[in-house]
């Protein structure tokens, strides 16, 4: 088979509210059309409120497909366009299949701003492409990026931001200071399903400590969900309390399984955590997100050039 004369890449993100009143609305599509208790809806709100009173993943993720289309077409003939739909806000993702396609595509491919698979994140995002194609009815072929978790300029980039997010603490105490590796929790029955969430979230931890060195590190779950469902552990709370409890005053928190800022970033680590963090006598940073950087977009570009390389049978 021939390479694709035309690719659309649609680069898919969760999203998030795009004010404070669509706080409750985000909630709803979220929450799969079940209402959000009026207390909760005000908690979130309020976290949006303390972190810029919006989510700022769409604007990064727009950041990254203009950058990217330019990159990726920079050597060839302008195949690529590279498109972004969010899975619960607006751009929804079966209105940005429905944009992408009045460009007829030759091949579309579906690519996560996500590092590590998991059915009940990235399936969910295939799910939400899949039901757009059937009320579409289109058939144009298409293909995913399904995991790129171990991916060479990722764990290179990661590495990078931790030993210069290294230098805040003074140097006599750098040397133990603890590296918190945390990835977005999920419900602890993806465990029984045999997902491979946490084995792949496992294989980025073990990809950065084979080039961080010595440094100490432990790794926890953050953001468990509401529900009343047991969710994957242990928490970043729990592991910050046995550090504390181990006679650490200082800590690096490393978010491996996120790309870009978020609320589970800037105020679920940089507010709640640090503050946690604080009251039990410990300087707490983190390590800066990808979000638009060169860095991401150099890992993208191989991440697709490859998948394309595939395509070509």
């Amino acid at each position: 088979m021939s390479a694709p004369r035309s690719i659309a890449l649609l680069l898919m993100a969760m999203g998030g509210p795009d004010s404070l009143d669509n706080v409750e609305p985000y909630l709803l599509d979220v929450r799969g059309g079940r209402p959000t208790p009026p207390a909760l809806v005000e908690e979130i709100r309020t976290r949006y409120r303390l972190t810029g009173g919006k989510s700022p993943v769409l604007d990064i993720t727009r950041e990254v497909a203009r950058t990217l289309e330019q990159r990726l077409n920079a050597l060839g003939d302008g195949r690529f366009r590279c498109y972004v739909g969010l899975r619960h806000w607006h751009p929804f993702i079966k209105e940005t299949y429905a944009e992408l396609l009045k460009t007829a595509p030759d091949h579309i491919v579906g690519l996560c701003m996500a590092p590590q698979y998991s059915s009940l994140s990235i399936g969910a995002y295939v799910k939400k492409v899949k039901e757009a194609r059937a009320e579409l009815a289109d058939e144009t072929p298409i293909s995913f990026v399904t995991s790129w978790h171990r991916h060479p300029l990722l764990i290179t980039a990661i590495v990078a931001h931790i030993r210069r997010t290294l230098e805040r603490f003074p140097a006599e105490v750098r040397a133990p200071v603890p590296v918190l590796f945390t990835a977005h929790s999920l419900p602890e029955r993806v465990v029984a399903m045999k997902d491979p969430y946490p084995e792949e979230v496992r294989g980025t931890v073990e990809a950065v400590c084979a080039q961080l060195g010595g440094q100490p590190t432990r790794f926890a779950y953050q953001s468990q969900g509401r529900s009343g469902e047991k969710w994957l552990g242990p928490s970043v709370e729990e592991v910050l309390d046995d550090l504390a409890q181990a006679g650490h005053h200082h800590v690096l928190v490393a978010p491996i399984g996120f790309l870009c800022d978020h609320v589970e970033t800037l105020y679920d680590i940089d507010i709640e955590l640090t503050q946690l963090a604080r009251a039990k006598g410990i300087q707490l940073e983190r390590i800066p997100m990808l979000n638009a950087s060169a860095p991401l977009i150099d890992i993208l570009t191989s991440v697709v050039e490859a998948h394309e390389a595939s395509l070509v049978h």
